[in-house]
C-alpha cells in the first residue's frame, strides 16, 4: 500500500518582468498574512547587480547561482514557516522549473507561481517612476524578449492581470494565497 503525501507547506513565488509589481504584491501578501517574505532582489550577487545597472541583460549562467541560491533560502525558511513568499522573476520556465525540484525532493512542499501579467507600455511607465533601483527602463525590453509566460500545463501557476488598480490586485492575489493555506488546513 502507498502512501499518499499531502502538500502541507508552500513557496509562493511572485513573477513577472522588472516593473510589474512583484514586490508591491509581496509586501502586501506578506503583512496581511503574516508569511515570511524573501526579496530575491537582495541575492543577487554584486556582480549581477552591476551588470543590470549598466544596462547589459543577464545571461542564463549568470541566473543559475542566484536562482538556486534564491529555491535554497525559500526551502530554508520552511524550515520556520509552513509558507514562504518568494519574489522572483521567473521568466522562462527553465528558470521558473529551478524552483521545481523541491517537491521532488521534499513532498509535503508545494510551489504556486503568481505570475503578474503586464503590457510593454505600462512596464516602462512604471519602472521609469522608480527611483533609485538598478533596473532601468532600458532593460524592460530584453526582460520581455525573455519571457515565457506560464504555459497552459505548467499547473502550478496563476497568472494576474496587473493592468488594474494595484489595491485590487494585492487583495485579489491575497484572497488566493489565503484560499491555498487555507486548504491545507482541510487536508
Amino acid at each position: 500500500m502507498t502512501v499518499q503525501t499531502i502538500p502541507n507547506k508552500t513557496i509562493f513565488i511572485v513573477s513577472g518582468p522588472a516593473g510589474s509589481g512583484k514586490s508591491t504584491v509581496a509586501t502586501y501578501v506578506s503583512q496581511q498574512s503574516v508569511i515570511p517574505y524573501l526579496e530575491g532582489d537582495d541575492f543577487h550577487p554584486p556582480a549581477n547587480i552591476a551588470k543590470m545597472g549598466s544596462g547589459i541583460p543577464l545571461t542564463d549562467g549568470d541566473r543559475w547561482d542566484w536562482l538556486v541560491t534564491l529555491r535554497n533560502a525559500a526551502t530554508e525558511q520552511l524550515k520556520e514557516s509552513n509558507a514562504v513568499i518568494v519574489t522572483c522573476s521567473s521568466l522562462r520556465r527553465k528558470y521558473r522549473d529551478v524552483f521545481r525540484v523541491v517537491p521532488y525532493h521534499d513532498p509535503t512542499v508545494q510551489l504556486c507561481f503568481i505570475y503578474l501579467k503586464v503590457g510593454e507600455e505600462h512596464l516602462q511607465e512604471r519602472v521609469r517612476a522608480r527611483a533609485g533601483h538598478y533596473m532601468k527602463e532600458a532593460m524592460v525590453r530584453s526582460q520581455l524578449e525573455n519571457l515565457e509566460e506560464p504555459a497552459g500545463d505548467e499547473v502550478d501557476a496563476i497568472t494576474f492581470d496587473v493592468q488594474r488598480d494595484p489595491a485590487t490586485v494585492c487583495k485579489d492575489v491575497l484572497n488566493r494565497v489565503q484560499a491555498i493555506l487555507h486548504s491545507h488546513k482541510k487536508a
